[in-house]
């Protein structure tokens, strides 16, 4: 499981980009052509590496994604909408590193719905059942196709950077994340500081979701391999619908030694 946690992403967005490793038929040309988009895509991600639930940046940043839960706002009385109000003021006031929130809306997938719903209709016993259930999934596939339902997950992103970035000036920062660089030395670098920047990350973590919890929205810190998923449907959001990321375990990649 280390192992597996440790790959570079280099390799995993080769799989993304590349549709997995496949054996390569028809002309050099074509082949060289395959390996330099792969190698242009690698070169402009800011991302390094994923392992043990945090998302490792080329130039030493490392982060933590945490998906948080909703609250219907409009529902709730006045003294409570106050206290919601106050709540969330003073988990701010608690903060002294920046958060990111993110709201992601996707087409809703109701895929796996229709399938179980499917395979459900064919151990009907009774036909009329059968019938409707088959007529039901119909049904709902249509309605996503046709009414373009959307679906918001709401993600919260905390930062451990490296001592300095901050005195970067802001054209500096830019053209760094335009065209990130890496290189081995600044992967050895990272490796040998990721121990305590964990801690820090790991205890950033902890206070978020204490205040996210006083505000009534749980939270989770996404694992592994939920971070590789997210960025897959991130980058491949027509792909991710038609061809499923495999788990890190089936993952067929290389691994590149330091």
């Amino acid at each position: 499981m280390e192992r597996n946690e440790s790959r570079s992403l280099y390799n995993f967005f080769f799989i993304i980009f590349m549709d997995q490793q496949k054996s390569s038929t028809g002309k050099d040309s074509v082949r060289n052509r395959k390996k330099g988009e792969s190698t242009a895509v690698q070169r402009f991600l800011p991302i390094a590496e994923i392992k043990k639930d945090t998302v490792i940046l080329k130039n030493g940043g490392m982060r933590a994604v945490l998906a948080v839960g909703s609250m219907n706002f409009n529902l709730k009385s006045d003294d409570e909408q106050q206290a919601i109000i106050l709540s969330y003021q003073q988990f701010l006031n608690t903060l002294a590193f920046p958060i990111q929130i993110v709201v992601r809306s996707t087409k809703l997938n109701v895929d796996a719905y229709v399938q179980d719903l499917t395979a459900r209709a064919s151990k009907q016993k009774n036909p009329l059942l059968q019938e409707q259930t088959l007529d039901y999934a119909h049904y709902i596939e249509k309605l996503v196709d046709v009414s373009d339902i959307m679906q918001k997950r709401f993600y919260v992103i905390i930062p451990v950077d490296p001592p300095g970035i901050q005195n970067v000036s802001f054209m500096s920062k830019l053209f760094g994340w335009l065209s990130p660089s890496d290189s081995r030395e600044k992967a050895l670098a990272r490796n040998r500081q990721f121990d305590e920047k964990s801690a820090t990350l790991r205890d950033r973590v902890n206070l978020v979701k204490t205040g996210l919890a006083n505000v009534g929205c749980p939270s989770e810190r996404l694992s592994t391999q939920e971070l590789i998923d997210l960025f897959y449907h991130v980058y491949n959001p027509k792909t991710a619908d038609s061809q499923k990321l495999p788990g890190m375990h089936d993952m067929k990649v290389k691994e590149y030694l330091l």
